[in-house]
């Protein structure tokens, strides 16, 4: 039977790169809003023998979400594996100066969809599925207020429904990945020297043998 891995925020990065190495062993559902990305995920995957069903859709439209988690179900019943990677990484900013609307859309997508999507996906997981959140700790720190509030609420959130699943399933996994040369690091830290950071190709696969 098809193994069956859901990656919210599959375009770049870390989620891309765990896409590219489920892949060998599960048919992927990659979720992003930007199409062209999928469609260079999707010339990878097929590359190496794997196959992928792009859903180029924004994971904080909860319509969206449940249209696409329905037709999961229809199709192959549910998943073994989601891959939440998602996220909106608000510009720096003093917490006096953080603006109204990157803070919203960070409570947005960072929070709300993030509750929405467990709501939804883990009727999907079972009692045997896997669910893998990326803590990133960033709060209390200067300057990342927004992001680093709201990454930290996710987690939250995130071990409530490890700790509510334990005896029962689905295994929720919360990891914590090395800096990598990422497009949310280079908007937080742009003068740094990206050669010393961790390929996330690298790192996708060290994050999934913890698992």
């Amino acid at each position: 039977m098809t193994q069956i891995a859901l990656i919210t925020g599959a375009s770049r990065g870390l989620g891309a790169a765990l896409a590219e190495a489920l892949a060998p062993t599960h048919h992927i559902v990659a979720v992003a809003r930007t199409v062209g990305a999928l469609e260079e995920l999707d010339d990878r995957i097929t590359a190496q023998g794997g196959q992928a069903t792009l859903a180029p859709m924004d994971v904080g439209t909860p319509e969206a979400m449940a249209t696409l988690c329905r037709g999961i179900h229809d199709r192959w019943g549910g998943i073994d594996l989601w891959a939440h990677t998602a996220i909106h990484a608000a510009p720096l900013a003093p917490a006096d100066h953080v603006d109204a609307k990157d803070m919203a859309k960070s409570v947005a997508l960072n929070i709300t969809a993030t509750a929405t999507l467990i709501n939804y996906v883990a009727p999907l997981l079972g009692d045997s599925g896997r669910a893998l959140f990326f803590d990133d700790p960033h709060a209390g720190e200067k300057f990342f207020g927004a992001y680093g509030a709201t990454k930290a609420a996710q987690i939250a959130l995130a071990r409530s429904w490890q700790a509510e699943a334990a005896r029962i399933g689905p295994k929720v996994h919360i990891l914590s990945p090395a800096p990598m040369p990422t497009a949310t690091r280079a908007r937080f830290f742009p003068g740094e020297d990206r050669s010393a950071l961790t390929a996330p190709s690298a790192e996708a696969a060290r994050l999934l043998k913890e698992v």
